[in-house]
């Protein structure tokens, strides 16, 4: 193996032994399955900012929307990050502190146990369906995470792709499994530091490389629609798109996604002190801005790259998930320090993956040991028990993502795409409902809860199929979303108010907000 690789894939595998010292450090502190789950509720402000934004990126911020720049132009690409950047302002601004102050009042500790509790529901069917579905959606998620790390591994040391991701899958698995929930948020802090200086590296590598900003401006102005926020070009066919209000309306739905993320709305529920959430808002709000305003840049200048050949001629976005790898493989070659920096840049990827999936799996293994096995079928554990389980079914979940994710030519843009408007359309609208509109019944959230997941599978392998290119081709998550929103108001209208109980509660925490 060359000298620079071999410097990169040291850098690489200390990085990864830092992220395992941690899940051991975090290992003895997880003394029941709250505190694995939830971290006791120790989180600082910074930590709660950080780890959210980088749980919430994944690879799709190094990988996926670099590539849909690069390939399309800035109208997709900008678009999803405007609706990205306002929800997620939007949803530090408007939940956090809510949801943060009924969680504690109510003593839930996971989202679909919050949904029971708030409604009073005994028989915790609200439980089991909120469980499913982030089983459901969670798993794709992960698996497209698991990808993200084969496909960098093996595009970078020529290794079979399966192998490299499932020996990635291992190490997020063993610091997970062992730290929980702090060690996932701590590891997160960490990787949004790296996938900062990631991503800043190979933007000032890549526009020295093709002749300064200047020209490549000149090499994408070059093609009609590019730049243009309404058109767009498609690289790979040499042909001027169009992008009109109906797809900016869809893509800016991107933004609804994020009141339903469980593993970002867990971070709210987390934070030691619900006054230093405003800190957590300004912090997680400029990062996200700058995060994905670097990243679409890297698209643009991989552009120029590709043209003058620095990096190869992509086919399809897929393809060009791989630019960043690109780079750092020619960053490498300068010499050792160089190689170090580029081992760096690729750590900043698996940052960013492992980031995501390692949230991921907390939350649907907590769907499946405390949601499911502890609470809907009454099976008494100890703590050490519950402890255990947990991590039992953290390894459970990545089996499944790992034999998921063995396709290597999987999209991680496309995968991360329909479980984002999973979540977003089955527990968005409930979370914002549960929080704010003290008539909503336990059956209108039912309702809303199943018609808003139904509806991502019913408009996306119906709806859009059969209507492709009609103004019915839109991102699922925006139809779903007032679906379930419109459910949710009809059938709690319908039925009887909320028992009085529950609304001293809901009353309660409106106070103290």
């Amino acid at each position: 193996m060359p000298a620079n690789l071999v410097t990169i894939l040291v850098t690489i595998v200390l990085y990864l032994a830092m992220m395992v010292a941690i899940g051991v450090c975090f290992s003895n502190r997880n003394l029941s399955s709250g505190q694995f789950y939830l971290g006791g509720r120790s989180l600082g402000p910074l930590v709660t900012a950080m780890s959210a934004e980088a749980s919430d990126m994944s690879g799709w911020l190094l990988m996926g929307l670099p590539a849909v720049a690069l390939m399309t132009g800035l109208p997709e690409a900008v678009w999803t990050a405007v609706g990205l950047a306002v929800g997620t302002y939007i949803n530090w601004l408007v939940v956090a502190r809510r949801l943060r102050v009924y969680t504690q009042k109510v003593d839930a500790f996971t989202l679909p146990d919050f949904f029971s509790r708030r409604f009073g529901d005994k028989k915790k069917i609200l439980t089991i369906i909120a469980a499913l579905f982030i089983i459901i959606f969670f798993v794709p998620y992960t698996a497209s995470g698991f990808a993200a790390c084969g496909k960098l591994f093996a595009s970078l040391f020529g290794i079979d792709y399966v192998l490299a991701m499932v020996l990635s899958a291992a190490v997020i698995i063993l610091y997970c499994a062992l730290g929980g929930f702090l060690a996932a948020s701590t590891t997160d802090f960490i990787q949004s530091i790296v996938m900062t200086i990631a991503l800043f590296v190979v933007v000032g590598f890549g526009a020295v490389t093709t002749g300064g900003f200047g020209s490549v401006v000149a090499n994408v102005s070059s093609l009609d629609g590019y730049l243009d926020l309404f058109r767009g070009y498609n690289v790979a066919s040499g042909s001027v798109m169009s992008y009109g209000a109906l797809p900016v309306v869809s893509t800016l739905a991107w933004g609804l996604g994020y009141f339903g993320m469980p593993h970002i709305l867990l971070r709210f529920m987390a934070i030691k002190d619900k006054e230093k959430l405003a800190l957590s808002r300004r912090v997680a709000s400029v990062w996200v801005v700058i995060s994905m305003g670097v990243a679409i840049l890297i698209g643009v200048i991989g552009y120029s790259l590709m043209k003058n050949a620095v990096v190869p001629t992509y086919g399809s976005a897929s393809a060009a998930e791989t630019i960043i790898v690109d780079i750092a493989k020619i960053i490498s070659g300068n010499g050792i320090l160089p190689a170090i920096v580029a081992g760096v840049i690729l750590a900043g990827i698996l940052a960013s993956t492992m980031s995501t999936a390692d949230s991921q799996l907390l939350a649907a293994a907590s769907s499946i040991s405390q949601n499911l096995v502890q609470e809907v079928f009454g099976i008494k554990l100890s703590n050490k028990a519950s402890v255990w389980l947990a991590r039992i079914s953290v390894v459970i979940i990545s089996i499944v993502a790992v034999f998921l994710a063995r396709d290597p030519n999987s999209s991680v843009f496309k995968i991360v795409s329909f479980a984002w408007a999973g979540f977003g359309a089955a527990f968005g609208p409930l979370v914002l409902f549960s929080l704010f509109w003290k008539r909503t019944t336990k059956w209108g959230a039912i309702a809303g809860m199943v018609s808003g997941g139904a509806m991502i599978f019913i408009w996306k392998f119906v709806v859009r199929t059969a209507f492709a290119g009609t103004w019915l081709d839109i991102y699922e998550l925006l139809p779903a979303f007032l679906v379930a929103s419109l459910v949710i108001v009809v059938v709690s209208l319908l039925g009887k108010k909320p028992e009085a109980e529950i609304i001293e509660t809901f009353e309660a925490v409106k106070a103290e907000n």
